[in-house]
Parts: structure tokens; sequence; C-alpha cells
């Protein structure tokens, strides 16, 4: 689970982040279906639109399987937003733009979260030399908790999206460069490829493994800590 990568174990970190966790996780993945529902719409598919699916509303958008997946194994999924490539006026680019909006809102807020980790970090260590108050100072501690966790649930979202395989959000975009015939073909196994995958994350989960976590924590990191130093030099916390 994403949180106890920053709770190190203790039962009152577990439950904060726990606390956080649940809102953000809402927010992301609302954030991608509605993404993927707003791409269909421009690209001439009113499906979405008319079923109410442009909306953060999370109760619009949250599978409650793949909601308790993401805290027990670290990944998870929500209720996929229905697109009718009928209606795209050209269906192959009209699907390749729809499953890359999701993966992109999420990297763009993972980014943005990330940054506002880095600042966060930066301004909490500033203030402390600056006498603030043991409250104050721990409002701050969980100002940086909230974004590095939705830094990190993002960059989750949009990696684990991103697999080149049916039915992920990837396998849209890779296959929309290859011939009709062979681009439907593979589309027929989505199901196989699907269960064959989760049989594989399960595995690795039972080792203790999230491939899609390292990616996160690495992204998260390496945006955060040059933006903590550079604010920190701003700051004159850094010579």
């Amino acid at each position: 689970m994403l949180f106890d990568i920053l709770s190190g174990g203790n039962i009152t970190d577990i439950i904060v982040s726990l606390l956080f966790s649940m809102p953000i996780v809402m927010l992301a993945l609302s954030l991608h279906e509605t993404a993927h529902g707003y791409a269909a719409y421009k690209c001439g598919d009113n499906t979405a639109y008319n079923l109410g699916r442009l909306t953060l509303n999370p109760l619009k958008h949250i599978d409650p399987v793949g909601f308790l997946c993401m805290f027990v194994l670290g990944f998870g999924w929500a209720k996929p937003v229905p697109i009718n490539t009928r209606n795209f006026r050209n269906p192959k680019r009209g699907m390749a733009i729809t499953a890359l909006a999701g993966p992109l809102a999420n990297a763009v807020m993972g980014l943005i979260s990330a940054l506002l980790f880095g600042f966060f970090s930066a301004l909490q260590i500033y203030l402390a030399y600056q006498g603030i108050s043991q409250f104050a100072f721990t409002c701050l501690d969980y100002t940086c908790e909230l974004f590095c966790l939705s830094a990190l649930y993002n960059f989750l979202f949009m990696a684990f999206n991103l697999i080149p395989v049916p039915p992920f959000d990837g396998s849209r975009i890779a296959l929309a460069f290859l011939p009709s015939k062979t681009y439907f073909g593979l589309m027929k196994y989505e199901r196989q490829i699907m269960i064959g995958l989760l049989i594989a994350l399960l595995v690795l989960s039972r080792f203790g493994f999230s491939p899609f976590s390292w990616i996160a924590n690495k992204l998260t990191l390496g945006v955060a800590n040059p933006a903590y130093r550079l604010f920190g030099k701003l700051f004159g916390i850094f010579a």
C-alpha cells in the first residue's frame, strides 16, 4: 500500500495517510475518467456527456472493488467511461486521444502535486527556523503529506493505465498505429490479457513489490527534490 511507504509502520501515520488517501484516490480516479469522457466528447462522442460522466463527482466513477484494491494491493480501477467509437470522426485517432487523456490528466496532477510537495517542504523548514508554533509546523507536515500522496497516486494511475496491452489505455494508444484488422483482433482478447496481468500483479504483491508504486515514487521524488532545493535556495535555507 502506498501509504505504508510514508508511514514507516507508525500507527498514527498509517491512519492519517489512510484518511488523506481516500479522498485523493477518489479525486484522481474521477479526474482520470472525466478526462476520458471530455476527450471523447471533443472528438464527437456524446455518450459520456449524456450519461452525466463529465463530472468530478466520485460517485459517478468509483468502482467499489477497484477502490478497495488500491489500498490492499497497490493498484485499482474505476468504472470505465462508456465510449462509442462509431461517433468519432476518426475512430482510431479518436480512441487514441481519448485513451491518452486519462493518464495525461493524472500526469499533470501528479506534477503539480509533486511541485507543491517540494514547495511546502521547503517552506516548513524555513518557517521552523523562524520559530513557528508546533501546531503550525504540524499543519505544514500534514500539508506536505497530502501533496506527496496526491503525487504518488496520480503518477501510479498514469503508469498503471499506460500498460500497452488491452484493456489498458496504453493499448489504445499503441495499437492505434496498427492496421485496423490487427487492432480489433487483439481487442477480442482483452479480458484474458487483463486476467493474466492481474494474476502477475498479485504474485508480485505477495513479494512486497509493485512496479507501479516504484515508478510513482521515482517520479514524485524526481520532481519534488529539485523543487525543494530550488525553493530552499529562494527561502535562504541553502547557500
